[in-house]
């Protein structure tokens, strides 16, 4: 796994307070996805029935890897720092893709399905905001928004809904990503 990126060195440009929120806190939903999907493809990668669905999830961790690794690239490029709640995000999304491994192949689904509808509509009000502004900003949230759609989709013809406890699953883990993104775009 990469690890956060370290401002330093000559940025290319000096962001804009509101660009370097932005880039925070999408560093930090990359991160915090790759952990998620690492761990969920680790678990089902131990029992020989759930291989295909260990696979589906690596694939889309590397994904993930991809968004992060823009990001991370972003975070200097703009001057700007990775959050500084990085370790705690780590350690949330690794015991949440564990949690909802372990819990099922489709409590696994469930949590995509939950963390993508969140991520997307983040992408979505991003895109609205730098469509005019930020053209290549604007392609780059458009492009990753496309992948977080297609992760969401996969998860519910994969039985995201028929989680047991899915609407109470779903619910925390919406919360726990918008409490996530307001806290890493200031802290």
């Amino acid at each position: 796994m990469t690890r956060p990126a370290r401002p330093g060195g000559q940025p290319k440009r000096t962001a804009s307070p509101r660009i370097k929120e932005m880039l925070r806190v999408d560093h930090a939903g990359e991160y915090a996805a790759v952990a998620i999907y690492d761990a969920q493809a680790k678990v089902f990668g131990r029992a020989r029935k759930t291989q295909k669905n260990a696979k589906q999830l690596a694939h889309m961790r590397d994904e993930e890897q991809e968004h992060l690794d823009a990001f991370n690239a972003l975070l200097l490029e703009n001057n700007a720092r990775p959050t500084a709640l990085i370790g705690l995000w780590k350690i949330a999304s690794t015991g949440l893709g564990i949690g909802t491994a372990l819990m099922g192949e489709k409590a696994a689904h469930a949590c995509t399905e939950a963390v993508e509808s969140v991520i997307e509509q983040h992408y979505a009000d991003q895109i609205e905001e730098t469509k005019d502004t930020d053209t290549d900003l604007c392609a780059i949230f458009t492009k990753f928004r496309e992948d977080e759609l297609r992760h969401h989709d996969h998860a519910v013809e994969h039985g995201a809904k028929e989680a047991p406890g899915y609407p109470l699953l779903s619910a925390v883990i919406k919360a726990g990503c918008r409490t996530a993104i307001r806290l890493s775009e200031k802290i």
